[in-house]
């Protein structure tokens, strides 16, 4: 049977180092899924993913030993259940900014008697294996976005839920609310305090600390703070990057 892969990776302290996918497509996945990232995430709340792209990328990932995880919409509890029905290693819920609301995500994670969720890991079952429902902790990973404002005061008691796997910070939507001048500027003092507040509270709390970061050397330097599940790439991004780099060499070639 299957193992989550990730867990190893946190258990020897090590950065499990993600790539993000916006792109509606099983083929970008696939392709995301065998340039060497730890792990892909899925980005349905801000992607262009259905629930039907999901479960195409999703496969098409599995044709690696690439973990998946999943960004649900919100925090909602068929949101949550689906991606972890059809195979995805964990699930990322956005804009967690109380106890209450982080108790909500997780139970709709949790099998009975810790949970609430509903029978029926019909992928799973066949991707992951035959006994997904007695080892559905380990493929059912749990992370809080931590990016309000509302969030980050109440961090604490975030953590402190029982079942939680990790607090994620999105720097974007909390340098908004912190009413910071450039969004996601991760050299900002104010935003780095607010990132080592979370993190901080994720080693009391025996959690894994992730954050959201758009290049290698945000990355790393969020990854020697102590953050062990980093985002450094999106595929949009690449792509726009990668496209504009050749049109403007092409363009410059042409001019000598």
């Amino acid at each position: 049977m299957l193992q989550n892969p990730l867990l190893d990776v946190w258990k020897r302290e090590a950065v499990a180092y993600t790539g993000w996918l916006s792109i509606p497509s099983a083929w970008s996945a696939e392709v995301m899924a065998h340039a060497g990232y730890d792990a892909l995430v899925i980005d349905l709340q801000h992607g262009l993913i259905d629930a039907a792209g999901m479960l195409g990328m999703l496969q098409a990932i599995a044709t690696t030993p690439v973990p998946s995880l999943v960004r649900v919409p919100w925090n909602e509890p068929s949101a949550l259940m689906r991606p972890l029905d059809a195979g995805a290693y964990g699930v990322l819920c956005p804009m967690i900014s109380t106890r209450a609301e982080c108790e909500a995500f997780v139970a709709a994670c949790r099998y009975p008697p810790r949970g609430i969720r509903s029978f029926g890991p019909t992928r799973s079952l066949v991707s992951i294996g035959s006994d997904y429902v007695a080892r559905a902790e380990s493929f059912a990973l749990t992370f809080a976005q931590i990016e309000t404002v509302e969030g980050l005061a109440n961090v604490e008691a975030i953590a402190s839920v029982p079942g939680l796997t990790g607090l994620y910070v999105g720097p974007w939507d909390l340098s908004l609310g912190m009413g910071l001048p450039i969004l996601g500027n991760l050299l900002d003092e104010d935003l780095l305090r607010a990132c080592d507040t979370i993190l901080e509270t994720a080693f009391r709390h025996n959690l894994v600390a992730g954050i959201y970061t758009k290049s290698a050397e945000d990355g790393v330097r969020m990854a020697s703070r102590g953050f062990r599940l980093v985002n450094i790439a999106i595929d949009s991004a690449l792509l726009q990057q990668g496209a504009a780099a050749e049109i403007l060499k092409a363009r410059q070639f042409k001019e000598r």
